[in-house]
């Protein structure tokens, strides 16, 4: 079976077009983590009026050089005063109300010493002080928010300053999550032989759907049995936008996910590349859904979904963004290239003086079963098939987890 070069698998996930994206309406504050499906114009001038921007006395500025104003008035915030300020005046406002009439300037109580009806100024300020021009924050017409964009607690602010009570927003892809092995066994099943073995692929691929902006539907643990996975899957397909299968790709006697998937009429996009771990990733579409089987080891299966299921998750909200970020790190020990692939190891990292450094502390070699390789300050150094071992002070790429 010929495989497909890493940098090809990845630019056919690239390449995918979705012919229909899930929209919908949701309050303002059930939309963090979601990608905004408009663009958010603002439709009126913030503030509206020059505002104040501290609690003080609003004065002509050219009154200053008197030395003592009288009180005329009191201005609370979110009250409508007619009064005006005139010359040798002043009106007491507070921070949000609407600088009266006549006032081009506002001075600090801090500033200044009340004495009867009167303030006696002791500090002077700029012309202006303090004062929130019209359009200060937004101007009407102005795009505040991009389509596009991750909601965080600033855009909702935002928002909801415009009065937005239900934005559009791409829904998270559902991802149905299966696991096919006999040996397997679901979290409190009791253990009835030496060759049975605790899933923990579901599991992880469920908190990883969780991370990365998709909603996960766990459909547990089946056994090998074609029909059974058959049914599953197809079940699987109906109910989610992606379906993960772990297990059952490669080319064992009971790997039937690979034949299940083509029986089922899907496109495959690609199966099988030359990547460690995981070569047997396999990527298929049917209409515009989408399945993915993942290899049956824990640390194989965590990596592929890292790598291409985060993606395809982005991909169906309109997203270009992955939520996985490859930045540039400096060896701190060396890394012996071991085979002619793309190679996703585990390291760990550090940052000193706003540089990012690995080093392979904790982390263990062996099979692609090491799924204790994931814990503590751990990114994925990744190197191509065409790359060599690497020395202490090299540079390399490195995947990061959070």
């Amino acid at each position: 079976m010929a495989f497909l070069h890493f940098n090809d698998s990845m630019n056919i996930i690239n390449s995918i077009e979705i012919k229909n994206y899930k929209k919908s309406k949701r309050y303002l504050t059930d939309t963090l983590g979601y990608i905004l499906a408009q663009d958010i114009i603002a439709d009126h001038n913030s503030p509206e009026f020059p505002t104040s921007a501290m609690d003080g006395y609003a004065i002509k500025h050219k009154d200053l050089e008197l030395g003592r104003l009288k009180i005329s008035s009191i201005n609370p915030a979110g009250s409508e005063l007619k009064d005006e300020v005139i010359d040798g005046c002043c009106i007491k406002t507070f921070t949000g109300s609407l600088m009266p009439h006549g006032a081009d300037t506002l001075i600090p109580i801090e500033n200044v010493t009340v004495e009867g009806d009167e303030i006696v100024i002791n500090e002077v300020v700029p012309f202006g002080f303090s004062v929130r021009a019209i359009g200060e924050n937004y101007s009407k017409g102005q795009k505040l928010i991009s389509e596009g964009s991750k909601i965080n607690f600033a855009h909702i602010g935002v928002m909801a300053s415009l009065n937005i009570v239900s934005p559009l927003v791409y829904e998270k892809p559902i991802v149905s999550i299966l696991s096919t092995g006999s040996e397997l066994l679901e979290l409190g099943e009791a253990q009835i032989n030496s060759s049975q073995i605790r899933s923990s692929n579901n599991y992880i691929l469920e908190a990883i759907v969780k991370k990365y902006d998709g909603e996960p539907l766990q459909l547990g643990c089946i056994g090998d049995d074609k029909e059974t996975i058959l049914d599953s899957v197809q079940e699987a397909l109906s109910q989610s936008d992606v379906v993960v299968t772990t297990g059952g790709v490669s080319v064992g006697d009971f790997d039937f996910v690979k034949d299940v998937i083509v029986e089922l009429g899907c496109e495959v996009l690609f199966k099988g590349v030359r990547i460690k771990p995981g070569q047997h990733i396999m990527v298929a579409r049917k209409d515009n859904k989408f399945i993915i089987g993942l290899p049956g080891f824990a640390y194989s299966s965590t990596v592929t979904a890292l790598v291409y299921l985060v993606p395809l998750i982005a991909k169906l909200q309109n997203s270009s963004k992955s939520s996985l970020k490859v930045v540039n790190a400096t060896l701190n020990e060396p890394f012996t290239k071991r085979q002619k692939k793309a190679e996703f190891t585990a390291c760990h990292i550090s940052i000193k003086d706003n540089e990012y450094f690995v080093d392979f502390q904790g982390k263990k070699s062996g099979t692609s079963a090491i799924l204790t390789n994931m814990l503590g300050e751990t990114a994925l150094l990744i190197t191509s098939e065409d790359d060599s071992s690497k020395n202490i002070g090299d540079s390399v790429k490195v995947m990061l987890l959070d």
